[in-house]
């Protein structure tokens, strides 16, 4: 390349430099302080918050019965073989495992000889105190005492023998009983809900020392799991949301009926969910139960959602917004910081309405649509600071990055000139036969 052609070059962008330079000085006054840029949300954006979106906190939960039926294997017994399978449906009176009972068999045998034997010793026994009595009532006076003591001694040995065959008699029924009721079947209709396999887990990974448990078919309801970082947020007659994971629209509502307190799981996989910040948590979880006011359309083992009810899935005519958008300073003239037509921050006055103690709102009667974009009310806002609309639901004054991916602390023209760390020239500039270039110019 010729020097004249370098020179060239030098010169358009020593140029352009110097004329951006101009630009940001004169025609961009508000762009200069790195806290000039703000962030916005639309009201229509704001006003749907709280299903999903982190402004409410979510659990997860899974549908199981109202009631459930647990059988406890006998620790003296040995299972021979389980007849169910998890999730099979049964009837009430469905066998559901065998216990092995050859042993009891084995020991009924022994028992029988053994209560066999005591009952001849008490005849035996029986028959020699009759003996003695005879032989008493023949003998003189001066022996019948010694006969006496003799017959005293056998009839204490007879007592001890007689309890001792009712105690056999006792083992006995309890061998039968154990021989005849090998086979445990359910008490009630419903679905396989677990199978202890002795590692003390059933399938939804819960602790459960159960052999079987068997969950009634019928009316559901819903168990989920929260952690000490969001417990204080729920509570028993807390009303709820249940939200479906595959379909947003679909809904039930219910009360927390229950939460487990006495038996706390210490997990790393938190059951907590929230859209806009999900993690893993190592604090305990607790189980909590959500009695439901219906359950149509709910399949057992469905996996839901829950938040807390606090009106938000109410729909509410016209506009309404957060207590804490709006700045009460002057009770009587209240207002929020909005972006104007020139996406410049401006003070709003508005007119309120209705306050809706449990969700903490106003109702705007006057000053602001749906259409409009507000941020919160916080220290160092200024009119006329540059307002960018957030795409991640952020709001207040940028120090970073915009969330968008744009300039924070910039002025975008419509040229794509950005200004504040650096000047971009992003359209070619044609010199000496048609040569373009893109090049930044650090400041």
């Amino acid at each position: 390349m010729s020097k004249k052609k370098i020179g060239i070059i030098c010169t358009v962008i020593a140029a352009a430099v110097a004329l951006i330079i101009c630009l940001k000085i004169f025609a961009f006054p508000h762009a200069g302080s790195s806290d000039s840029v703000v962030y916005v949300n639309p009201v229509s954006r704001i006003m749907g918050l709280g299903s999903g979106n982190g402004m409410i906190n979510r659990f997860q939960g899974v549908v199981e019965s109202q009631e459930t039926w647990s059988v406890q294997q006998n620790p003296d017994k040995k299972v021979k073989e389980i007849l169910v399978s998890v999730g099979q449906e049964v009837s009430a009176g469905t066998p559901l495992f065998t216990y092995d009972t050859e042993q009891f068999q084995s020991d009924l045998a022994q028992a029988q000889i053994d209560l066999e034997r005591l009952q001849n010793e008490v005849t035996n026994m029986n028959a020699a105190i009759a003996e003695l009595e005879k032989q008493r009532d023949k003998a003189p006076a001066s022996d019948k005492a010694t006969y006496n003591l003799q017959i005293q001694e056998q009839q204490l040995q007879v007592k001890q023998k007689e309890f001792d065959v009712k105690s056999k008699q006792l083992e006995i029924d309890k061998l039968n009983e154990n021989i005849n009721n090998a086979t445990v079947s359910s008490e009630i209709a419903g679905v396989i809900k677990s199978i202890n396999s002795g590692n003390g887990t059933d399938v939804y990974g819960n602790s459960d020392d159960s052999f079987i448990t068997v969950m009634k078919t019928g009316q559901f309801r819903i168990k989920g799991k929260m952690n000490e970082q969001n417990m204080g947020s729920l509570s028993e007659g807390t009303a709820v949301i249940v939200h479906s994971r595959t379909d947003e629209a679909q809904t039930w509502k219910g009360t927390i009926s229950k939460i487990d307190w006495d038996n706390p799981e210490a997990n790393s996989s938190s059951m907590y969910y929230s859209s806009s910040d999900s993690g893993v948590s190592s604090s305990s979880n607790y189980s909590f139960y959500v009695e439901l006011e219906n359950s149509d359309g709910l399949k057992m083992g469905q996996h839901v959602y829950i938040e807390p009810d606090y009106g938000q899935s109410e729909v509410k005519e016209g506009v309404w917004l957060d207590e804490y958008l709006i700045d009460m300073s002057d009770p009587q003239n209240p207002f929020v910081w909005a972006a104007n037509e020139s996406e410049r921050l401006e003070k709003r006055l508005v007119k309120l309405g209705e306050h809706d103690d449990e969700l903490m709102q106003y109702q705007i009667l006057e000053g602001l649509s749906e259409e409009d974009a507000v941020t919160f009310p916080e220290e160092g806002l200024e009119e006329g600071m540059t307002t960018v609309i957030s795409g991640d639901g952020s709001m207040g004054q940028a120090v970073t990055e915009n969330p968008d991916g744009g300039a924070v602390d910039g002025t975008d023209t419509d040229n794509n000139v950005s200004v504040d760390d650096g000047i971009s020239i992003d359209e070619g500039i044609s010199v000496d036969g048609g040569m373009a270039f893109d090049s930044t110019v650090a400041r």
